[in-house]
Order: C-alpha cells, then structure tokens, then sequence
C-alpha cells in the first residue's frame, strides 16, 4: 500500500515549489507511506508527483512509481496477474497499459488505484470496481489535484474536491468515463444451496492462498467471516498469528468468540483491551483518518485503530474478514430490520449497501489499518468471489423461517468452525467488541444529548443522526474545509 499525490497544471506553468507541496500532502498522509518517499518535479514548472511507500517484505523495497520515461504511472494497490517473478505491480500495471491503453483497466486483477500522467500533462486516475483503495481530485486555476486522502488536497482545493467512484477513469482533459470490470470464469449457479457452498469454499480458499506472501497476521474478531479467514490461512501457514481488540470497561462477545477460535486452531492469540483513556486520546485523530463523521464509521474505525497498531508490532501485513456482509446478506439490523418490507426491499437494501461500501465499510477498514500503515488484504473482495456472490439468490443468504443470515457462507466452511462461531449472529464490529456503549457515555461529557435539537443537520444538509455525530462534526470542521463534509456517507439506510 502507499500513498500517491499529484500538482500537474493543465496549461502552463504552477507558481510555487511544486515539489514541496506534493512533499507536504505527502507528509499528511505519511501514516499510509513511511518508508519511502519519492518525489519528482515535471518539466517546465508544470507540477510535481509523489508518493509515500511501506515495505511489505522484511529487507524487499515496494515500489508504486515508475518515473523514469512517460507515461508516468503512481500505483497503490495488488495485482494478482501472471507476470515474471521480478516484475513489481507498477511495472506489471505500466506494461498492460502501454499494451491495451485503457482497456488494460479490464484486464486487472487486484485492488488497486493508479495515476498516468501523459506527456502533455493529461492526468488519467483509474480505481478498481470494488474500491477499497481510494483516491479524491479537484482542480483549481486550471492546476489539477489528486490524492489518495482528502487531507492531501485541504490546502490546496476548498471546494469541488470529487471522490473518485469504482470502476471509473477520470481524466483531466476528457472528464469521467467507466470501464468494464475484470471478468474471471466462475461457475454457474448450481442448483442446490449445498452445491454452492461447496463452490464458494473452493472460491475463497484460493482466495486467501493468493495473499498469503508475507501475510502473517489475522485480524480476528471472533465473528463469522475473520474465523473462516483464520481457518483457511492456517491451512497455509501453520504459524500464522491472530490479533483481537476489546473493550476492558464494557467487553462484548467478540473477545469470547475470538479466544475460542484461537483455541480451537491452536494459533498464537494477541489480544489488546482499548481503555476509557485511549478512546478519548484518539477521538479527534478518528475523525482525521475516517474523514467523515458519520457514527457509525467513527466507532469502527476507533476498533480498527487500535487492532491495527497491535498488529504493527508484528507485521505490515494482515489479512481481514471484510466484506462478507456485503456479499452474503449480513448486517442483521438493516436487512432483517422490521422496516425491511418485502423480498424486494430487502434486495434495494442489501444492494445499496454493496454500492456505497467503498467510501462506509471499505473506508473505514482502509483508513483504520492505513492509519497505522499496515497493508490489509481482503479475500472475501477477490474477484471470483464477489461475481460468485452476485449469482447466488438471497434466500440462500439469508435463509429459511428462522432467516439466517450468511447461511450459504456458513455451510460452505461449518466443519472448519466451533459450532458456537458456525451458528454465531453478525453484530457489527464496533457492537461485538463493546464501543458503542462506551462512546455514547463518553461522548456526553463533551456535548448534551439535547443538543441535537437545536442543530439537527450539518451545514450542507445531512441530518445527525444522534448528538455524538454533532461532536464529530464539529471536529470535522477543524480539521478539513466545509465542504469536505458533503464526502460523509451514511452507512445506515435507516438514519
């Protein structure tokens, strides 16, 4: 992982030291990229492009610029292709580029975003159709801006800052366009709920084999989906180890969960127990990495803060059990919520959800690991298994009278489970490890609950949902522009 950032004018010269200003844009998102720094200034005063790097291999430099010749390409991400053994993922990228211009786009597999800079100063910004990689533009007085973070650009763009969606290119001069995503051979359909489970079992053990190099960590909540990551990657690496956060004033059922699994695989367990004191000391840093203030993302990214920086001082690597809510018909509260209406409504729910992952659920896990500069992997967001995922009905996800959520995902890797996690109920990251009833009580020593009803919504429309998103958005508004607020989204259809 890293982070990229660009000042590229579109016509004629920038005044100022590009190159320290892309080197201060850096130096905010510095938690992404620590090990490297490169920077280089464009001919003619005409801008400047960097990135920070992490090494992800002990005494192995990852590279993610190729800056020698046009066109100029900064990198973040995986790819999963064939290529030779000593071909980097930006050479790799570069290459399909140069090959099938923008048709290469569709014939990547990985998660990745990218910037081409092309000789007459054309910036061309591309993401992945899943998205968890992010990347935000502007322009202003005819300069173009771009940077992995919104932080990147406060100093330098006030107002019109885009996220840039999945599956989209955007360029400077031709504006934004979509391409066709990467499209592996999967199975069809079979007939049977039990047939499918056998399918996506084979899917997402391939999966995890193809991020195992250099993966050592296990982010494991004692949920569903990170014990199935845990089961599989001990299958490739006997010693890998696990790491659970906790709350020590209000422990939920996660950490039982997670020393159970811990247990039952017989794998080496690190657990940290977040305090009252660590909470507030890291509220308004929250804020910063998330970007947003919605309340949901704050209390996931607060757990996914301090699992992180356990994991950090074993690894730069983990690999995580996201997005099989997503895929599979989690998130009881929503899609199994009374104000579900029918099978259709469910369907619009359980989609929107998946549409609006890449800057919720994906930007909360992207910035709580990038904050402590660890590289995440994610293998229930591998191609195979996410188009496998679409094909499957939702009566197989959520399945029978007693409406069983991930029930497909659950019969697909039972004998591999505890029965106690197999049968387990989803509960949100930050419910199961026990922070939302932490940060309700301490959020209302800094602001009353009732004041809510004096500011209800923040100032470009979005209303609060409860009174700790108004402190949050009052940090919010210290730390970036106004307008960078119109980049919160609502994770919760239902607020």
């Amino acid at each position: 992982m890293s982070s990229i950032a660009g000042i590229v004018s579109q016509r004629g010269k920038v005044s100022g030291n590009c190159s320290r200003l892309v080197g201060k844009m850096l130096a905010a998102m510095a938690h992404r990229g620590s090990d490297n720094a490169v920077v280089r200034s464009l001919v003619d005063d005409r801008g400047a492009l960097g990135a920070g790097e992490t090494n992800l291999m002990p005494e192995s430099k990852t590279y993610c610029t190729s800056l020698t010749e046009y066109p100029y390409v900064l990198f973040t991400g995986q790819l999963y292709n064939e290529r030779p053994d000593d071909k980097s993922d930006v050479e790799l990228f570069k290459d399909f580029y140069e090959k099938y211009e923008e048709d290469a786009f569709s014939k990547l597999d990985g998660s990745f975003t990218a910037a081409i800079i092309q000789k007459n100063e054309e910036v061309i910004l591309v993401r992945d159709h899943v998205g968890a990689l992010p990347v935000f533009y502007g322009t202003v007085n005819d300069t173009f801006y771009f940077s992995t973070e919104m932080k990147g650009l406060k100093d330098h763009v006030q107002f019109g800052i885009e996220e840039l969606p999945p599956g989209c290119i955007y360029s400077s001069r031709k504006g934004m366009s979509t391409f066709d995503p990467y499209t592996p051979e999967v199975p069809e359909l079979p007939a049977t709920v039990e047939e499918a489970a056998k399918i996506l079992r084979s899917l997402l053990i391939e999966a995890v084999e193809k991020r195992m190099e250099g993966s050592n960590a296990v982010s494991l909540s004692g949920g569903l989906d990170s014990s199935i990551i845990a089961a599989i990657a001990k299958t490739f690496n006997p010693g890998i180890k696990l790491f659970t956060v906790s709350v020590q004033s209000a422990p939920g059922p996660d950490l039982e969960n997670a020393k159970l699994m811990a247990d039952f695989l017989g794998l080496e367990h690190f657990i940290y127990e977040i305090t009252d004191n660590d909470v507030t000391d890291i509220l308004s840093d929250a804020v910063w990495y998330m970007e947003s203030f919605d309340e949901d993302c704050i209390s996931g990214i607060l757990s996914n803060y301090y699992a992180s920086k356990l994991v950090k001082q074993h690894s730069d690597t983990v690999l995580v059990g996201e997005g099989a809510d997503e895929l599979f018909g989690g998130y009881r509260l929503v899609l199994k919520s009374p104000k579900v209406k029918d099978k259709d409504h469910r369907e619009r729910l359980a989609k929107k959800l998946l549409d609006i992952s890449y800057n919720t659920a994906l930007r909360r896990l992207d910035r709580g690991w990038m904050a402590n500069g660890v590289d995440y992997r994610v293998p229930f967001l591998d191609k195979k298994v996410v188009d496998f995922s679409q094909k499957i009905p939702m009566e197989w996800k959520i399945y029978g009278e007693k409406e069983v959520e991930k029930y497909v995902l659950r019969e697909a890797f039972r004998d591999m489970l505890p029965e106690q996690i197999a049968n387990r109920e989803k509960l949100r990251f930050a419910m199961g490890t026990g922070m939302d009833d932490v940060m309700d009580r301490i959020i209302s020593g800094y602001i009353s609950p009732d004041e809510i009803k004096q500011r209800p919504k923040a100032a470009y429309g979005l209303p609060f949902a409860t009174f700790k998103e108004l402190y949050y958005y009052d940090e919010f508004l210290q730390l970036f522009p106004p307008s960078y607020e119109n980049q919160t989204v609502r994770w919760d259809p239902f607020k």
